[in-house]
């Protein structure tokens, strides 16, 4: 029997509270929702392919959790077992990635984008330079706009967006 047979990621894993709030997160459409009790460490971006097509872009911000310190609060978590001795938790619902596991690790790494505030945690590291786009550090020289900009804001399709948003508000409710 492996790790990922006996490990249950719910509303029964409890730690003591640190001093500060628990970071909290979840999936697109709210359907699921979780709590970090302690601290996230190690926060970095992935360019490997793997990762890459797992979030289905050039690269995927993540942070370690320590097992035990992660609570489901709301919902259940999917599986795709990515490789042996990895799997990622998702939303079966949305399809919102949450979580990368491997099997034998005391911590998890959560996705970065799934946090309430993904500005919290600052990523000091990048691995998988192998698979990093070579264009990716031009970025910021590309022309752009917020979704507040006077013709996209204007856009038919915009208000459309904007009146039948299914998106999960950003806190737990």
């Amino acid at each position: 029997m492996s790790e990922f047979d006996t490990l249950e990621l719910s509303s029964t894993n409890r730690v003591e509270s640190s001093d500060r709030d628990p970071y909290t997160g979840g999936c697109q459409c709210g359907a699921v929702r979780y709590r970090v009790l302690g601290e996230l460490t190690n926060a970095h971006v992935c360019h490997c392919r793997m990762c890459q097509k797992a979030a289905g872009n050039y690269f995927m911000p993540l942070a370690n959790a320590q097992k035990r310190e992660f609570v489901v609060v709301r919902g259940e978590i999917s599986w795709f077992q990515s490789s042996e001795p990895v799997r990622r938790g998702f939303c079966e619902a949305c399809g919102t990635p949450l979580i990368f596991d491997r099997e034998a690790a005391p911590h998890l790494n959560v996705t970065l984008g799934s946090l309430d505030d993904p500005a919290a945690v600052r990523p000091t590291r990048q691995y998988g330079l192998e698979s990093r786009l070579p264009w990716l550090s031009e970025l910021d020289t590309l022309p752009g706009e917020t979704t507040e900009d006077a013709d996209f804001a204007a856009s038919e399709h915009w208000e459309r967006i904007r009146a039948s948003n299914r998106q999960h508000p950003d806190h737990e409710s």
